[in-house]
Formats: structure tokens, sequence, C-alpha cells
């Protein structure tokens, strides 16, 4: 199985690191083909420590490999997945899918219909804090889900370690933190509460991007009758790293995500007043049982394209969060007006 890579940068070498870590390259029989990006000596210091070959173009890439990562800017995500599922690739794509809900829904009826494995890059599916989060909210013991808390804030990335000045770029990030960055938290609250029926969302812009919003503030209904809030903010202060705060009210559990995505600790106090809280490689253990093949997204994106089956998530999964972000922004375009969730 030959995996090239399209784009070589920040979340490539995530990606690249992750697939080494996962231990699949070996059993797959991966071979680390070809890499292009337009920013030459990126691409050079990425095939230096990975392994892959510098290519002159993306069709190069895209003919010396059998599944292809695009980790591109937003707005170039549709035409690459087009060409690559032409050719018959299996493909991981970084989210978004898309600057726009009608364009990430193409993208998934193109893949579905070349029946390629897909994959897209809502990595928080796999992270022991949530599918802890997950099993603690669906235990009968916790009772309804009746509200969730959701905080997330980075500083804007287009400077320090992120340095993706495009993310600047209206025309290539297509908007700012809710699609760029938050897009996780929606799939995040859909995974761990529920369907979401109803947005109503604001918008502001401290930084004076165009297009670029840097702090959205949105109240959600959920299907089950839950009600929550999600904030989600750019800011400038690169001594904050990027951080998550989760609060989810059970009828006779409380639950609280903070710290690392990944590794939490998750802390949930019960209705007796028992107090947990578990974190690290405890974390870990307890969440594993809880997810089909294995934590790493990367390792288990290779092992169901040599396989030849289905991955998860999919393109379909990450159109259910762009319908969500969509409603966001067409309410907060509307002075926070409540919008329907397209069903």
């Amino acid at each position: 199985m030959r995996v090239g890579f399209l784009g070589a940068g920040l979340i490539a070498t995530y990606h690249s690191k992750s697939l080494r870590r996962s231990g699949a390259e070996g059993p797959c029989g991966i071979v680390r083909a070809g890499v292009f990006d337009p920013n030459t000596d990126r691409a050079a210091a990425f095939a230096a420590a990975s392994g892959h070959t510098v290519c002159d173009s993306e069709d190069a890439v895209l003919d010396s490999c059998d599944a292809v990562y695009v980790c591109t800017w937003t707005n170039e995500h549709p035409r690459l997945v087009a060409k690559a599922a032409q050719r018959g690739l299996h493909i991981f794509c970084e989210k978004p899918l898309a600057v726009s809900l009608a364009a990430a829904q193409t993208m998934a009826a193109v893949v579905n219909a070349s029946g390629v494995t897909n994959q897209v890059g809502l990595v928080l599916r796999r992270s022991p804090a949530y599918l802890w989060a997950r099993h603690l909210v669906t235990q009968p013991a916790a009772g309804r889900v009746m509200a969730v808390v959701f905080r997330d804030d980075q500083f804007i990335p287009v400077q320090g370690h992120y340095g993706s000045t495009w993310r600047g770029d209206k025309n290539l990030a297509g908007s700012g933190t809710l699609l760029e960055h938050s897009i996780h938290d929606v799939d995040m609250l859909r995974f761990v509460v529920g369907d979401i029926a109803r947005v109503n969302a604001n918008e502001a812009n401290f930084h004076g991007l165009d297009g670029i919003e840097d702090v959205v503030a949105a109240t959600l209904t959920f299907r089950n009758g839950a009600i929550g809030t999600l904030t989600t903010v750019w800011h400038d202060n690169l001594a904050r790293p990027s951080l998550r705060r989760v609060e989810i009210f059970c009828e006779r559990r409380f639950i609280v995500i903070e710290g690392d995505d990944w590794f939490g600790p998750v802390h949930w106090t019960d209705a007796d007043g028992a107090e947990h809280t578990l974190q690290g490689e405890a974390l870990e253990e307890v969440a594993t049982p809880l997810v089909d093949g294995d934590l790493n997204p990367d390792g288990e994106f290779v092992r169901a394209a040599v396989a030849g089956l289905p991955a998860w998530p999919t393109f379909d999964t990450a159109v259910d969060a762009h319908r969500v972000v969509d409603a966001m922004y067409t309410s907060a375009h509307a002075g926070g007006s409540s919008v329907q969730v397209e069903s």
C-alpha cells in the first residue's frame, strides 16, 4: 500500500508521525510514496523526516500511490479529492471538507460513488477522553442529558507554531474559528450528546481579517431535548495552548472534560456523591474497548484501505457536522435568529 501526501505542513506532519506511531506500517506493507507542497522547502523537510519522495506536481503524487492524505488549505480539498477518487485512490481528507456545505456534500457523493475507503480528520472520535465521556453519558445511571457547556480557545493559527497564514485568507479558508477549528467541537457535541435540531449563533471579528471570524457563541437545541452552548475563540495569547473544557449535566451525573484533548482528565460526580477521575494511561485503558479498532486514526485508515474495508469517521460524518456549522453561520448572519439544522 503506497501512501502519498498532498500538503506537507503541520497537519501532514502530525498524520505522518501518527502513522509511524500506529505500528501499522510493517504489518500493512506501507510504502512511503510521493509528497507535494507548493512550498518546496517544506516538502523537502517533510520528505527528509518521513521517508517520502518529493514530487514536482499533484499528479505525480497521485500517480505514485494507492492511498493519499489531502492536507492542503481548505478550498483545495474538493478538487484534489475528486482527482484522487477518479484514480480509485483511498482518501484521507483533513477537516473541514470544504468551505461550504454544498461543496462538502458533493465531495461525499464523489467518494461514495467511487467506492474507495474514505476517512476525514475528525480525530477526536478516537480520543479516550471523549469516548469515555460518551460512555458515561449513555449509562442508565446518568439519566437523561440536560445541558452541555463547551468552550474552546486557541491563539489564532496564522501565528505561532501553526504558521498557517492561509487561515487569514477567506478565499483559502472559507471562514474562521467555527469552520476551521470548531467543526471538531460540533462533531463532538453530536457524538457525545446527540443530534442537533436548532441553533442560534452570534459572531465577532477582533482581528479585522476579512471574513475570518474569531469569536462565535452559539446555543444549541438537541433532538433529545438537551440544551447546549458552544463558545469558540481565536485570541492572541501565545502562552495559552489550544484548550477545551466541556461540562455535561445529566439528571444524575455531572461530567467534566478538561486539560488534554486525548488524555484528559475526565471527572464525574454521581448523585450518591461519589467523585471519580480518570486520565492518562488509565483513561486510555478503559476507553480502548469502546472503539472499533485502534485509537490511532491513521493506523486504522491504512488498515482499512489495505483490507478494502470502510474506515471512519467518513465524509458523510463530516457532512453532518458541516450542516450544523452552516446553520450557525446562517443564524449569525441573520443577527442570531433561530435556524433549523438541515436533516
